[in-house]
């Protein structure tokens, strides 16, 4: 399923990328004062398999910090799920080799670090990539730490860890879900007309808004005859001749071209970056659908006609989408004359 990206998800994708360089950089800081010995930070001198591992470590989280600066600058991009797991895998390489080596090599109790793995998996991959670093970090542990006696307390405690933290994050994923739906729906109601799902005005507003400065035409339709259908059929054959050209309108458009619903049998098309010629092409496609017959169910067909005003604005007039579509209006009644004579 694809995931959609809107601003709160946006936000937490960058929160999670400051929270990885702050915490990574820390660590960097705690290995590199560690390996060298700065501070009394390390006791008997290292080994050298543990100053190579220290290294290792030291060149893994400096990768997972390129790819966390990466991510957090282009949070929206179709590499930010890769970027994640990358930071991943190197974050639970760095701390399983980091424990295991202490392990053997040291008094020192360091396996509790095999949680801040699971929990970094739990918070960018929820419950499968707690469980699926939890997995690997105690086979690791076990297999590479034989002699620990600490097998059972550290499989148990990290399990419940995992299973916590993953829980947790799978349920404000599926929150967070739950809310972008919402939001979706509730912007395309209040920018949509309910009957077609074609833009409403302020959806057209803002498409044209989008466009000032640039060459743009309008055409304003009305449906001929679609009172008759009303009277004759009743208003569900005319909600549904309504949502029928709603669809055949938007199967005539150019690429960038908007149609809208106004109410009644009113539509208004937006054409940026069209001239005259263009703009003529596109009314004669519309009359064209427009005549095709309406299948209303029960063997019955209806058949409409349409009215088309046209308005035009040159490029780098300041001329307002309210004032085209009135002189598109003006010309859509002259139209209707013209074909009522």
């Amino acid at each position: 399923m694809r995931t959609v990206i809107d601003d709160s998800l946006l936000s937490r994708r960058r929160t999670i990328e400051t929270a990885a360089l702050v915490a990574r950089t820390v660590g960097l800081i705690y290995t590199l004062a560690y390996t060298l010995g700065s501070g009394g930070w390390a006791g008997p001198p290292l080994s050298a398999g543990m100053l190579a591992a220290c290294w290792l470590g030291i060149g893994a989280m400096s990768a997972a910090d390129v790819f966390a600066w990466a991510a957090r600058r282009r949070p929206r991009s179709h590499r930010y799920p890769m970027f994640s797991a990358l930071q991943v895998a190197l974050d639970t390489l760095t701390i399983v080799m980091f424990v295991v080596l202490t392990t053997r090599e040291s008094p020192q109790t360091t396996w509790p670090l095999l949680s801040l793995a699971i929990c970094v998996a739990a918070v960018r991959h929820r419950l499968a990539g707690a469980l699926t670093v939890f997995a690997l970090s105690s086979a690791a542990f076990l297999l590479l730490v034989p002699e620990s006696p600490d097998h059972a307390f550290v499989i148990g405690v990290n399990l419940m860890i995992a299973v916590i933290t993953g829980t947790q994050s799978s349920a404000f994923a599926r929150q967070l879900t739950t809310l972008q739906r919402i939001r979706a729906a509730l912007h395309h109601q209040a920018n949509h007309d309910p009957l077609t799902g074609l833009p409403n005005r302020g959806r057209l507003a803002d498409h044209a808004d989008r466009h000032t400065g640039q060459p743009f035409a309008v055409l304003l339709l009305d449906l001929n005859g679609f009172k008759q259908v009303n009277d004759t059929h009743g208003h569900a054959a005319g909600d549904l001749l309504l949502r029928e050209i709603g669809g055949r309108l938007s199967g005539v458009l150019r690429d960038g071209d908007l149609a809208g619903r106004l109410g009644g049998d009113e539509f208004l098309v937006l054409l940026p970056d069209a001239g005259d010629a263009e703009a003529a092409g596109v009314a004669d496609r519309i009359r064209q659908v427009v005549r095709r017959p309406v299948r209303l169910g029960d063997g019955r067909e209806v058949t409409v006609g349409v009215s088309v005003g046209q308005a035009l604005r040159a490029a780098g007039s300041d001329v307002s989408l309210e004032a085209l579509t009135a002189e598109a209006d003006a010309a859509m009644y002259r139209d209707k004359r013209k074909l009522a004579a």
